[in-house]
């Protein structure tokens, strides 16, 4: 036997031995760190439960970051973007929900990142007053959910927070109506009532709209533009407090009772952002 053909086995054994040394350790590696990451997401879960959401997204995205190519990854991103959301820093939540999408865009949860982006920007409407962009961001993401995710619980709350911002927005455009009524831009205001009818019909702002319309027509001499309103009011809402209020612009002589607001207790965005716009 050669020295040479030697040396080569000795050299083949002593890479074999090294290649299953590396393997080893390999597996002893990815083993601690499969344990740190179950561990950081338990510490994450248990924070979140003791009402503790800083820590926990913290802890979720040490989980995240420790195993990134396991399939705990893209859900602890997720749970550190509901960490945050949790303790009101939507611009957090967001930007991480948005780096989700990006990072996992085949993940099965996929659906629920869409639906809490839509509900982060839903609920930092109480924030902006008078400002419309997250109003329509979270109108149209909900949108997305109903179109894209059908069958899904999202879809179904989707569809309600929908109805919600929508009459939130007719109340902007009434609000602006009624502004514009005080400084007597008639045209304006005119604009504004239309929109209500044509985009937000479904609202309980189109009875009022009607009537503004008969209101501020006749008042500009377009009798018979406003007797159109008139009629379709009627047609739609004849025994309404506001149709009546219509029938007393053609007869003077007839009484209309005084419309009574009943004070209800109601829930959520929608009871806070209507004062707004009164």
């Amino acid at each position: 036997m050669s020295i040479r053909f030697l040396l080569s086995i000795v050299f083949l054994i002593f890479i074999f031995s090294c290649s299953q040394e590396k393997k080893e350790i390999s597996i002893i590696k990815e083993s601690n760190q499969n344990l740190e990451m179950i561990s950081a997401y338990r510490e994450g879960y248990e924070a979140l439960t003791n009402n503790d959401p800083f820590y926990a997204a913290k802890k979720f995205l040490e989980a995240e970051l420790l195993f990134p190519q396991s399939e705990w990854a893209p859900r602890s991103s997720l749970m550190a973007s509901y960490s945050y959301y949790m303790q009101n820093y939507y611009a957090e939540a967001l930007s991480n929900l948005e780096r989700y999408l990006k990072t996992y865009p085949t993940d099965s949860n996929i659906s629920y990142a869409h639906y809490l982006i839509a509900i982060c920007y839903y609920e930092t409407i109480e924030d902006e007053k008078r400002d419309s962009a997250p109003l329509i961001k979270a109108k149209d993401k909900f949108n997305f959910i109903i179109k894209e995710y059908p069958n899904t619980d999202f879809a179904l709350d989707a569809q309600f927070k929908v109805g919600l911002i929508e009459d939130i927005l007719a109340s902007k455009e009434m609000y602006l109506g009624r502004h514009y009524i005080k400084k007597g831009k008639w045209i304006a205001a005119i604009n504004r009532f239309k929109y209500v009818i044509e985009k937000y019909d479904r609202t309980v702002f189109v009875e009022e709209a009607l009537h503004r319309l008969v209101e501020i027509n006749y008042k500009i001499g377009l009798i018979d533009e406003s007797q159109k309103y008139a009629n379709l009011l009627g047609y739609n809402y004849l025994s309404s407090d506001w149709y009546k209020k219509s029938y007393k612009v053609f007869n003077k002589d007839y009484e209309v009772k005084k419309i009574k607001v009943t004070k209800k207790e109601k829930k959520g965005v929608l009871k806070r952002l209507r004062k707004l716009f009164d």
